[in-house]
C-alpha cells in the first residue's frame, strides 16, 4: 500500500481552494438572477450537501478510499473544499433553466457535466486537494457523478413542475 505524504505547508492546493470559492461566488453574484432567494440557497446546498456525503462516504474510516487536502483528520480546508462545491451546483441548475434543455439533450447535458466533473476533479488530484487510495480511481467518481447530477435533473424538474411551496 502506498502511503500518501502530506503536505503542511498552505500552499497551491489551500490557494486554489480559496481562489475557487471567490471566483465562484463572483460568478455566483454576477449572474443575472433567474431564481428567488429561496431556490438559489436550495441550489446552493445541493453542492454542499452531495458534497460532504459522498466525500464523508468514501474518505472516511473503514474504508477511506481518498484523503481530502492536507491530513487525514478534518480541518478547515476540508470544509472550505465541500463549499467550494455550491457554486458548482448552482451554476449546473442555472445553465440547465437558461438554455432550457429539453427532454432529447438531458442525458447529453448529464454526460457533459459528468465529464466536466472529472476533469476538475483529475486537477484537483493533481494539485494535492485528493489523494485517492485503496483501489479507488476516477471511474467510480465518474458513476457517482452520474448518478448525483441525475439527482439534480430530477430535483430541479421538481421544483419546477410543482413550485417553490412545496419545498
Amino acid at each position: 500500500m502506498n502511503e500518501i505524504r502530506y503536505d503542511s505547508s498552505f500552499n497551491t492546493n489551500e490557494w486554489i481552494i480559496i481562489i475557487s470559492l471567490i471566483v465562484g461566488f463572483l460568478v455566483v453574484f454576477i449572474l443575472p438572477k433567474r431564481f428567488s432567494k429561496k431556490t438559489t440557497s436550495v441550489y446552493l446546498m445541493c453542492g454542499v450537501f452531495f458534497g460532504f456525503l459522498f466525500d464523508h462516504t468514501l474518505s472516511v474510516l473503514p474504508v477511506r478510499y481518498y484523503v481530502i487536502n492536507d491530513s487525514s483528520s478534518f480541518e478547515l480546508m476540508d470544509f472550505l473544499s465541500h463549499v467550494m462545491y455550491a457554486p458548482i451546483s448552482y451554476l449546473f441548475f442555472y445553465l440547465y433553466d437558461f438554455f432550457t434543455i429539453k427532454p432529447n439533450f438531458i442525458l447529453v447535458y448529464i454526460l457533459g457535466w459528468a465529464l466536466v466533473s472529472v476533469g476538475v476533479e483529475r486537477l484537483c488530484g493533481i494539485i494535492g486537494i485528493f489523494h485517492y487510495q485503496h483501489g479507488y480511481t476516477i471511474y467510480y467518481s465518474f458513476v457517482i457523478y452520474l448518478l448525483v447530477i441525475s439527482i439534480w435533473v430530477i430535483f430541479y424538474r421538481m421544483i419546477k413542475d410543482y413550485g417553490e411551496e412545496q419545498y
